[in-house]
């Protein structure tokens, strides 16, 4: 991810011996370009990144026994140009149109969380999960292990990213990975 724009950027980062492509703010403002990946290397090659943050309440704290209920009362908008950028757009309405589109992935990630290492946005991840039929990628607030199993059960994301933990060597793949494992969670070896 990072820069593509146009069809030949995607081709070129598959050549190069990447498995998939992440687009965020050329999804927004070409959305052909999510179709036209689809059609030529395949949805499953189309991950559309979408970072989001929180547009009403932003001090509401969401207790996860009772996040669901919030819901209906939460809306996020989708920011491009690395977050700095708001677009109008509503998080869940562009995920669901993303995946219309032809993504075979959504890449969220809650600014709101995004470096706090409180957790991922659990609301957020949920109701954009809710809204697709394609994977989930929580991405945005990781911050101990529980976090992990948090976004991959309650939070409903097929996958979670983690950046700074893994950088700064506070937990490794293998711990994360061990961790769910003992929770019950799937994973891949």
């Amino acid at each position: 991810g990072g820069g593509i724009r146009a069809i030949e950027d995607m081709r070129a980062l598959l050549l190069a011996g990447a498995d998939k492509v992440s687009i965020n703010s050329a999804a927004v403002k070409t959305r052909e370009l999510i179709t036209a990946g689809a059609e030529k290397f395949g949805s499953q090659c189309v991950v559309v990144a979408i970072d989001a943050k929180r547009k009403e309440n932003p001090n509401l704290q969401l207790l996860i026994t009772n996040y669901q209920s919030l819901i209906p009362e939460l809306k996020w908008e989708v920011y491009i140009s690395g977050g700095r950028t708001p677009t109008g757009l509503d998080a869940l309405e562009w995920a669901r149109r993303a995946m219309e589109l032809g993504a075979g992935e959504i890449l969220l990630t809650s600014i709101d969380a995004d470096g706090t290492k409180n957790g991922y946005d659990l609301a957020l991840t949920r109701a954009v999960a809710e809204v697709v039929s394609v994977p989930v990628i929580a991405s945005g607030g990781a911050g101990k292990l529980e976090h992990f199993a948090d976004a991959l059960t309650t939070g409903g994301a097929e996958a979670a990213l983690a950046a700074s933990l893994f950088h700064d060597k506070v937990l490794s793949v293998g711990e994360v990975k061990s961790y769910l494992a003992g929770r019950g969670i799937v994973v891949r070896r």
